[in-house]
C-alpha cells in the first residue's frame, strides 16, 4: 500500500499515514504542486529557504559579514536564525552605555577650583600677573589686519545678530571673568601673586599690572560699542535699532541679571560717549571714561562735534521701552555705581564695578563735586575692602551663572581686549601708546559723527 501511495502522489491526500514521511524528503520538481505543510518554527524555514536557485536547500550560502544596525541579546533557549538585517552577536555581562561612553570634561568655568585654608601662610608675591590671554591665531583676522576692516566688521554684525541680548551678555560675563581674574585662575598663577583672585590683587601695590589692564579694556569696549552705532552708514532706523541692541545688552548685564558691572559700565559708556549720546552725554561720559568733569574731559579726550539727536529722537519714536528703561533706569543705576552706592552684593552681581576703585588706587581725581569728594572717596575704598573679602563668593555666583553655557567661540574672541584691540588700530597700530591710540580714535569717532549728522 505504501509502494501505491508514493509511486502516486496524488492520493497523499486522502491517506493518514502519508504524513508519517517527513515532508523535506519528497522529491520535487517545478512542476509538481508545493505540498501544504504544518507551520514551522521561524529557524526551520529561515536554514531550509535559499532564494537564489527555488530549491530547498538545509544550509544557507555563506554571506559576506555585515555591520549591524542594532543588536539584539543572545538567547540560548531559542534556536539561531539567519537574518542578515538583524544579526545575533553574543552579550557582554556587566557592561553599560555609562561606562563604556565617558563623560565630557567640563570647561574650565566650571572646574571645582581648590579651597584655600583659612588660616593659611603668606606668600610672597613673585611677579605681576596678567590674565589676558596671550595672542594666538584669530579665528576672525588674520595675521595682518588694517583697522576696522570692512569684511570684519559685517562678520561681527552678522555674529551679534544671531545671539540674543542675555547670550552675549553671558559671552561677556565670561571674558571679563577671565581678565579680572575671578574665575579659571591656576595654582601658578595664585602662588605667583599672593593672593587667591584678581579682586584682591586690584587692592594691592603689584597688581599695577592689571588695574591698566582693566583700565584699557573698559575704554577699549566703550569705542567698540560707540562704533556699533556711529559705524551704521544707512537709514536713521538703523542707528536707532543699533542703539535699542545696545540698550538691551545693558539690561541683560545690570544686578539680577547676568550681574556684570564692568560689561555694563562699557556699553553705558559707549551710549553716554558725546559722539553718541550728543550735549546730554557730555558731563557723564567725561566723568565714566576719564574721571573728569565737563569741559576738562571734553577738551582733552572729546571734541566738540555734531551729535546724534535725530537717532534719539527716532529712538523714543520706534523703540520706546528701550528708551524709557535706558533714561528711567539704566542712567540712574549707573550714576549710584559710579558713586560707590549701587547694589555691589553678591547673589544679584556676579562681577562687581572695579572701575572707580582702579582709577583712584591709579591716582586719578574722585569725580564729582568737590565737597562730596572725602564721602565718595570713603565709599570707594571701603567697596575695595568688600571686593577683595567676599572674591570668593563672586566666585561661586559667577560659576554658577555660566554652569551649562557654551559659548561661540567667534563671539567670545570678539569681546576680547586684544582683538578688539587689533580691529581698531591695526596689527601694526595695536602696540602704539595707549594715550596716542585713544586720541587718534575719537578723532575718528568725530569724523564717524560728521557725516551721519552734520553741523547745521
Amino acid at each position: 500500500m505504501e509502494k501505491t501511495l508514493l509511486a502516486n502522489p496524488g492520493t497523499t491526500a486522502s491517506c493518514p499515514a502519508a504524513f508519517a514521511m517527513p515532508v523535506s524528503a519528497l522529491p520535487r520538481t517545478g512542476s509538481d504542486p508545493v505540498l501544504l505543510k504544518a507551520p514551522a518554527p521561524l529557524g526551520t524555514v529561515a536554514n531550509s529557504l535559499r532564494a537564489s536557485d527555488g530549491q530547498l536547500q538545509a544550509k544557507a550560502p555563506a554571506k559576506p559579514p555585515r555591520t549591524p544596525s542594532f543588536e539584539l541579546p543572545d538567547a540560548s533557549e531559542r534556536p539561531p536564525t539567519y537574518c542578515e538585517l538583524v544579526p545575533r552577536v553574543p552579550c557582554v555581562q556587566g557592561t553599560s552605555l555609562s561606562q563604556s561612553c565617558p563623560e565630557p570634561e567640563a570647561p574650565w568655568w566650571e572646574a571645582e577650583e581648590d579651597e584655600e585654608e583659612e588660616n593659611r601662610c603668606f606668600t610672597r608675591p613673585q611677579a605681576e600677573i596678567s590674565f589676558c590671554p596671550p595672542d594666538t591665531s584669530s579665528c576672525l583676522l588674520g595675521p595682518q589686519n588694517r583697522p576696522l576692516e570692512p569684511q570684519v566688521l559685517h562678520t561681527l554684525r552678522g555674529l551679534f545678530l544671531e545671539h540674543h541680548p542675555g547670550s552675549t551678555a553671558l559671552h561677556l560675563l565670561l571674558v571679563d571673568c577671565q581678565a579680572t581674574g575671578l574665575l579659571g585662575v591656576t595654582r601658578d598663577q595664585r602662588g605667583n601673586m599672593g593672593v587667591s583672585s584678581g579682586l584682591e590683587l586690584l587692592t594691592l601695590p603689584h597688581g599695577r599690572r592689571l588695574r591698566l589692564e582693566l583700565l584699557e579694556r573698559h575704554e577699549t569696549l566703550a569705542l567698540a560699542g560707540s562704533l556699533a552705532v556711529l559705524g551704521c552708514s544707512g537709514p536713521l532706523e538703523e542707528r536707532a535699532a543699533a542703539l535699542r541692541g545696545l540698550v538691551e545688552l545693558a539690561l541683560a548685564l545690570r544686578p539680577g541679571a547676568a550681574g556684570d558691572l564692568p560689561g555694563l559700565a562699557a556699553v553705558m559708556g559707549a551710549l553716554l560717549m558725546p559722539q553718541v549720546r550728543g550735549e546730554h552725554g557730555v558731563e557723564e561720559a567725561g566723568v565714566r571714561v576719564t574721571g573728569k568733569t565737563g569741559e576738562e574731559a571734553c577738551a582733552g579726550l572729546f571734541s566738540q562735534v555734531s551729535r546724534l539727536e535725530h537717532t534719539w529722537r527716532q529712538l523714543r519714536r520706534s523703540h520706546t521701552e528701550a528708551a524709557l528703561a535706558f533714561e528711567q533706569e539704566l542712567k540712574p543705576l549707573m550714576r549710584a555705581l559710579d558713586e560707590g552706592a549701587g547694589p555691589c552684593d553678591p547673589g544679584e552681581v556676579a562681577l562687581p564695578h572695579v572701575a572707580p576703585m582702579v582709577r583712584l588706587l591709579e591716582g586719578e581725581e574722585v569725580a564729582g563735586p568737590l565737597d562730596e569728594s572725602c564721602e565718595r572717596l570713603l565709599r570707594t575704598l571701603h567697596g575695595a575692602r568688600h571686593m577683595a573679602r567676599d572674591a570668593p563668593k563672586f566666585r561661586k555666583v559667577a560659576a554658577q551663572r555660566l554652569r551649562g553655557f557654551r559659548p561661540n567661540p567667534e563671539l567670545r574672541e570678539a569681546l576680547t581686549t586684544g582683538f578688539l584691540r587689533r580691529l581698531l588700530w591695526g596689527s601694526r597700530g595695536a602696540g602704539a601708546p595707549r594715550a596716542e591710540r585713544f586720541g587718534k580714535f575719537q578723532r575718528v569717532l568725530g569724523v564717524l559723527s560728521q557725516r551721519l549728522e552734520p553741523d547745521s
